[in-house]
């Protein structure tokens, strides 16, 4: 029975990214833009475009998308660009769809843009749960973690960089459209972020995992090769299973795929994730 769940866990969870990306962009599309709001992110940018130039705004998004999910892909790995991808193609295709469908919400704008902001917190939520992304800020935010990382071996948020990144959007609206479409656009990421942080337990914070096992040593060399991350090893004693190792390392959320496959691909192993808002050193 388990692994038949399994079997199903992986088209599930595109079948999910695909209906996140499609509430995300009817949000966008019949509830956001109409109320002279849009979403964050890249996503914002390429509205902005799209407002400047009058150029289709699936090809405005599909654009901008690209070069992040690329970067994502080099970065993150194969299964997350496809994830992306998928997304991204949803939401776009998204884009084009739901501008034919005739919807009109008639209440005020910010009740408007609450409600939209919700849907598409929803979208995204269901997006990230579930391994990928549409939103190239998110790939930009792990990417300068990473390059942190890497370079110096501390651990570091990403919510820092997502508030530049988005503050530096809500300029750019303020200064080439009007200042109302950007106040709106800050309530959107406002009850969007709260959405999310709700259902993914704070995504742009750093994630602990703890694993318990026998196999420590095989498990440390993938982390390593796969993730280039390195594990505090402690000894521990199950009241059952005896001796064991008890490795904690410290990722992103976005790197919590990969982990997850080399967890899984371990017999024995029994392994939680916390989150975790600062590291002292």
């Amino acid at each position: 029975m388990r692994k038949l769940s399994r079997k199903f866990q992986e088209p599930f969870s595109y079948l999910m990214i695909a209906l996140g990306a499609l509430m995300a962009s009817f949000s966008v599309i019949c509830i956001l833009i109409p109320n002279d709001a849009i979403d964050y992110g890249t996503a914002g940018i390429a509205i902005i475009i799209n407002k400047l130039s009058g150029l289709n705004l699936s090809v405005c998004v599909a654009v901008v998308f690209a070069p992040f999910i690329i970067a994502g892909t080099l970065i993150l790995g194969k299964t997350f660009g496809i994830k992306a991808i998928v997304g991204t193609a949803f939401y776009t295709a998204g884009l084009e769809v739901f501008k034919v469908i005739p919807f009109e919400l008639n209440v005020e704008h910010f009740i408007a843009v609450v409600f939209g902001g919700a849907i598409l917190g929803a979208g995204l939520s269901l997006i990230l749960r579930n391994g990928g992304c549409i939103d190239g800020s998110e790939i930009f935010a792990n990417i300068i973690v990473k390059k942190i990382y890497d370079a110096t071996g501390r651990n570091f948020s990403m919510t820092y960089i997502l508030v530049a990144f988005n503050a530096c959007v809500y300029l750019a609206v303020f200064i080439f459209i009007n200042r109302n479409a950007a106040l709106m656009s800050l309530l959107v990421y406002v009850v969007a972020t709260s959405i999310i942080n709700h259902f993914t337990d704070h995504f742009e914070a750093i994630k602990q995992v703890t694993i318990i096992t026998k196999d420590s040593e095989e498990i440390v060399s993938c982390i390593k090769k796969e993730l280039n991350k390195t594990c505090t090893i402690m000894n521990s004693q199950g009241a059952i299973a005896g001796e064991n190792k008890m490795l904690i390392c410290y990722i992103s959320y976005f790197e919590m795929a990969k982990m997850k496959e080399i967890i899984a691909s371990h017999k024995g192993v029994f392994s939680t994730v916390s989150t975790i808002d600062e590291i002292l050193r």
